[in-house]
């Protein structure tokens, strides 16, 4: 029955073989013998599956994949093999049959609460157990072909979404009533429910709907735009502000198809659009099509953004770039796949050269205190000879 009822794209054995692969290399070159893989999208990647567990991969004898449970589902899902267990405490005397045992073991530092690492010291017999977070963080850093397609799945529902916006937007219409529509349109088109973000307190929604004063509020979210939310308790996203005449509605829109994540932001307008918004706009729109027109394979990110910032200094829009006041961040790309925040970030003093296979949304977007925001947000996947946008939704202001 499950096959017929779920509707993602199982990850090839190929494909889970090629990751498993690179991971070994890593820990080898580091000389860790041994992973603990725990957090839920790493197990993801590395197995093709989402079932609680344990994945251990040793650089010298490969994976033992130990899942509690769903058996069942696991056994449709992974391309490995499986090793059934009741309680995490097995885990050790299997290693140690299977050969896997190591002097040095790593787990991924970056997510694993402190208890959690303690236990597994505790449960390996263990003094120490080092970070495996970079090494992970750079197996993903590029995408295979196989990656890149469910992309451009996630991408196709933003393209429907953004679409269906052009029906739902007016004059008079709540932040919220726009949101929850374009919420129904994406779960109608594919969309997995919601976003995947990696840290502590990362929380994101997967559509933010916001005009005017909601665009200028500032939170704690490491974002330009995040909008008042209907609560405190949330403080981002839709709210109950209506849709005025001459004011941009920003549609910041995440797509997510077989845990890969797209995001993409439009602008819509009822009736003409004030002066103030004009040239910031066209500025965006400069920003995007010069960086298509140069970034490539081999081209370093702080280029990207020095060029970028240059086109804003020479338009006098510095203090309106990517925020403004508190609330202006730092970069103007992020990376995508499994979760919104991966590698590379585009800021002025990361540098990361680009190589193919890397996929990041670039998001040149200007907020006024008083008066809102606008700009664009794209995805690209990086090609040895140009980027390649992962949707075909116009960059244009959609007058509605």
């Amino acid at each position: 029955m499950l096959k017929t009822l779920n509707t993602g794209d199982l990850t090839p054995g190929y494909e889970i073989d090629a990751r498993i692969d690179k991971l070994r290399a890593g820990m080898a070159a580091q000389g860790i013998e041994l992973a603990i893989i725990l957090q839920n999208v790493d197990i993801l990647y590395f197995t093709g599956t989402l079932q609680r567990g344990v994945l251990a991969v040793s650089a010298e004898h490969g994976p033992a994949f130990f899942v509690e449970k769903s058996l069942y589902r696991a056994r449709i899902e992974t391309p490995l093999e499986i090793i059934p267990i009741k309680r995490d405490k097995e885990v050790k005397d299997i290693l140690v049959e299977k050969k896997m045992y190591p002097a040095r073991c790593a787990m991924e530092l970056d997510v694993v609460p402190v208890a959690i690492y303690q236990r597994w010291k505790s449960l390996l017999g263990l003094a120490d157990v080092g970070d495996l977070s970079a090494i992970i963080r750079d197996c993903k850093i590029t995408k295979s072909e196989f990656e890149i397609e469910q992309l451009r799945k996630s991408g196709a529902i933003c393209e429907r979404v953004f679409e269906k916006a052009k029906t739902i937007i007016r004059e008079g219409i709540r932040e919220v009533d726009i949101d929850a529509e374009l919420l129904a349109e994406g779960r109608k088109r594919g969309h997995q429910g919601f976003l995947r973000m990696r840290g502590l307190n990362q929380e994101m929604m997967s559509c933010y709907v916001t005009h005017g004063y909601s665009t200028t509020v500032t939170s704690g979210a490491d974002v330009p735009i995040s909008g008042i939310g209907l609560t405190h308790a949330i403080g981002q996203g839709a709210s109950v502000n209506v849709v005025r005449h001459g004011v941009p509605v920003i549609v910041d829109y995440g797509g997510g198809y077989n845990g890969y994540i797209t995001d993409e932001t439009r602008a819509y307008a009822t009736g003409p659009l004030k002066d103030v918004f004009h040239k910031p706009f066209e500025v965006s729109r400069e920003i995007i099509e010069e960086t298509m027109g140069f970034a490539k394979e081999g081209i370093d990110g702080t280029e990207i953004f020095g060029r970028a910032f240059k086109r804003v200094k020479e338009a006098g829009l510095e203090a309106h770039f990517m925020g403004h006041g508190e609330g202006q961040v730092a970069f103007i790309g992020h990376g995508l796949g499994l979760e919104i925040n991966e590698l590379p970030v585009i800021t002025p003093r990361h540098k990361i050269l680009l190589k193919e296979g890397m996929v990041f949304a670039f998001e040149p977007k200007f907020i006024f205190p008083g008066e809102g925001a606008i700009g664009i947000e794209v995805d690209f996947v990086v090609r040895k000879d140009g980027l390649e946008r992962l949707t075909k939704t116009p960059l244009d202001i959609v007058y509605v």
